[in-house]
């Protein structure tokens, strides 16, 4: 059988190019895909967006006359729910004979409230076998009864089905479709791929929907590869890719197993040394207290992972312990920031804004911690109250979720308005935070630019404009110019 994936992005490159590079790919339809071709199925994606006005339904024609599918599958954050329902309305009308199913986070969370619009099932859960067998069944000519996982629509009304357990085995698994994504970016050769390491997260961050996902199903919800079958997947990437030698190992922190983060470095270091322009690799670490980080940065050295991203979220120990569950110090974080630098590993903060509670003096902290530890990069995003949360809940009991929240610009744009912390400060501290960072270490043009892209990116129509001045060809060509000249300028430097 044919089957169409259907996903969206906020922010884009272009509409016919949506991608900036290929760490942007979702891996959950991505593991679904290949899955479904092992199993002799064909596949085909399409990326759409808001941003891409009527484009969107160009690319749902040419991709249904093409492929003629008799599934399309769809997958949506919460933010992006709205647009992709919009979507299948529009596939409904115009193609009435297409089976249309919603999986990810949102349908997972939200299944009573998402099966009343226009899909035939709702995924709950991991999608990869009960995908198959809707498929199969389908194919075969069966109607697709009393499949787990899914929520169907009968002429008896709605078969809610429970949901199996939790895949253990994912090596099981084949690696994720990365060739249904090479359309939608300009060249997939290049720039940093990632590889996902396992499943699931140990932390109970209230700001995170993994501790609701956790109660879907039974059986372990942490899951790792083994080592074998991630640089497997390495190989087959190098092979594919050549010229890219970044690569960054997705997981939601390789600290939840100290003893898989080890196994893994002493692989990556086999494999290191048998390259003779060797790949470097970056992961997500999570700061935790009492870590033997001498031995966890010494063998990230060894296997030649060269930069770590931590969240801090804030620099405010209050706001970490009482409102987001997270508990360390800020001299755990100082701590592992001085023995990352030890072992030459770069270090990236993930930080964030406008939390319930939080006032302005709070965000101060975020910047004296930023600033102490000089991280080598930052993101920074504005919180935004996902349902299915423990925030989400705090924010409606405090009474301020006011209104529809603005999901055209998710994390870029306040949408909570603080009594310690309003909308428009929360808005200008978002804007200038690289600068408050790196003010008086890094060139001001630089930081000025950087506060000139943000605050492109907080106004929805602006924003239109400019990526469509950008994807141009004259634009480019004048980018890749001046990059060049500025790296032959700053080459010349001490």
């Amino acid at each position: 059988m044919n089957v169409l994936f259907v996903t969206s992005l906020c922010d884009i490159r272009s509409p016919r190019k949506p991608l900036y590079g290929p760490e942007s790919i979702q891996f959950g339809i991505s593991y679904i895909s290949s899955y479904l071709k092992e199993h002799g199925h064909k596949t085909r994606l399409i990326v759409l967006s808001r941003m891409s006005g009527r484009s969107n339904d160009t690319f749902i024609k040419e991709a249904l006359r093409d492929l003629h599918p008799g599934v399309v599958l769809f997958t949506a954050v919460s933010t992006e729910y709205p647009f992709i329902a919009a979507k299948a309305r529009y596939i409904r009308q115009h193609y009435p004979g297409v089976l249309l199913v919603v999986g990810g986070p949102h349908a997972s969370l939200d299944p009573e409230g998402v099966i009343q619009d226009d899909f035939d099932a709702v995924c709950v859960g991991e999608g990869e076998l009960p995908v198959l067998e809707l498929v199969t069944r389908l194919g075969r000519g069966d109607v697709p009864r009393g499949i787990e996982n899914f929520w169907l629509k009968t002429r008896e009304g709605i078969e809610r089905n429970p949901v199996r357990p939790f895949l253990e085995d994912l090596d099981m698994l084949p690696f994720p479709d990365r060739a249904m994504w090479d359309d939608w970016m300009e060249d997939p050769s290049r720039g940093r791929h990632s590889v996902l390491l396992g499943r699931g997260c140990p932390f109970q961050c209230t700001y995170c929907c993994n501790h609701a996902l956790k109660n879907l199903a039974s059986g372990p919800y942490v899951r790792f590869r083994s080592a074998e079958n991630i640089l497997a997947e390495i190989n087959e990437m190098e092979r594919k890719y050549p010229r890219s030698r970044d690569i960054f190992l997705e997981v939601e922190t390789v600290g939840a197993r100290m003893d898989f983060a080890l196994g893994l470095c002493d692989k990556l270091e086999q494999l290191v040394r048998t390259r003779s322009s060797p790949l470097t690799f970056g992961v997500n670490l999570r700061v935790t207290p009492n870590v033997d980080y001498e031995r966890l940065f010494d063998a990230f050295r060894r296997g030649n992972i060269r930069y770590i991203t931590v969240g801090l979220e804030s620099g405010s120990e209050r706001i970490r312990r009482d409102v987001l569950k997270r508990f360390y110090a800020n001299d755990d974080i100082l701590h592992a920031v001085k023995m990352a630098r030890k072992y030459g590993i770069k270090v990236g903060f993930q930080n964030m804004l406008g939390l319930p509670s939080e006032t302005l003096r709070d965000f101060r902290e975020t910047i004296k911690m930023n600033r102490a530890c000089r991280p080598a990069y930052v993101f920074i995003s504005i919180f935004y109250p996902y349902p299915g949360t423990d925030l989400f809940l705090l924010c409606r009991e405090r009474g301020l979720l006011r209104g529809e929240l603005d999901t055209r610009m998710e994390r870029s744009k306040a949408v909570l308005d603080l009594p310690g912390f309003s909308k428009r400060e929360i808005q200008r501290e978002w804007i200038w935070f690289e600068y408050n960072v790196y003010r008086g270490s890094r060139p001001l043009w630089k930081l000025l630019s950087r506060v000139l892209v943000s605050w492109l990116k907080t106004n929805y129509f602006v924003l239109r404009v400019y990526r469509r001045i950008t994807c141009t060809p004259g634009f480019k060509q004048l980018m890749r110019l001046s990059e060049r000249t500025l790296w032959r300028n700053e080459g010349a430097g001490p």
